[in-house]
C-alpha cells in the first residue's frame, strides 16, 4: 500500500488554521470530506472525536494520526495537517503536535486501516524525514516529500 494512492495532493493542508486539538481535526476532516466526495462530514467528525476522547492518538515526536471509520466512507482516505503553532494533543510523550495525519475508512476494512496506520508509522519513524516533513512550508511540499520517499522506498 501507497499513502500516495489514499491521499490527494489537494488533502494536504499547510498551515491548518485550527488553534486546538478538536479545530485542528475537524479542518481536516472538513478538508477531506470537501474533497474527496464523503457526504457525511458530521458522521466522520463524530466517529474521528469520538476515537480522540477515548485514547490520543498523539503518538509522539510531534506527530499525531487521529483515525476513525463510517459507513459512509466508500474507500480508505488520507488528509494531511501541519499546524501553525504547535497543539497541545496529549500525546505519549507529552510533547506538543505539529504534523497531523487524518485516517478515515470504511467500517468493513479493519485490515486496510491497520495497514496505512502501520504504513504511517513506519514511514514516521525516520527521524530525518519526519523533520524534513515538520519543515515544510507548503502542501505540496508534503505531499511530494511523501510521493518520493514511496518511490525510493518501493512502497
Amino acid at each position: 500500500m501507497r499513502l500516495t494512492d489514499i491521499l490527494q495532493s489537494d488533502c494536504v493542508k499547510v498551515p491548518l488554521e485550527g488553534t486546538s486539538k478538536q479545530s485542528a481535526v475537524f479542518e481536516l476532516v472538513d478538508l477531506l470530506t470537501s474533497r474527496t466526495g464523503i457526504e457525511a462530514r458530521d458522521e466522520l467528525r463524530q466517529a474521528v472525536w469520538s476515537r480522540e476522547t477515548t485514547r490520543s492518538t498523539g503518538i509522539g515526536h510531534g506527530v499525531a494520526i487521529p483515525h476513525g471509520k463510517s459507513a459512509s466512507i466508500k474507500k480508505l482516505s488520507l488528509a494531511i495537517g501541519k499546524t501553525a503553532a504547535p497543539l497541545d494533543f496529549n500525546a505519549i510523550d507529552g510533547k506538543p503536535v505539529e504534523l497531523i495525519i487524518l485516517l478515515a475508512s470504511p467500517v468493513d476494512q479493519t485490515g486496510p486501516h491497520i495497514q496505512a496506520l502501520a504504513h504511517i508509522s513506519r514511514m514516521l519513524i525516520d527521524d530525518k524525514f519526519r523533520n524534513a516533513i515538520k519543515q515544510a512550508t507548503t502542501s505540496e511540499e508534503i505531499y511530494k516529500m511523501i510521493k518520493d520517499r514511496e518511490a525510493t522506498d518501493g512502497a
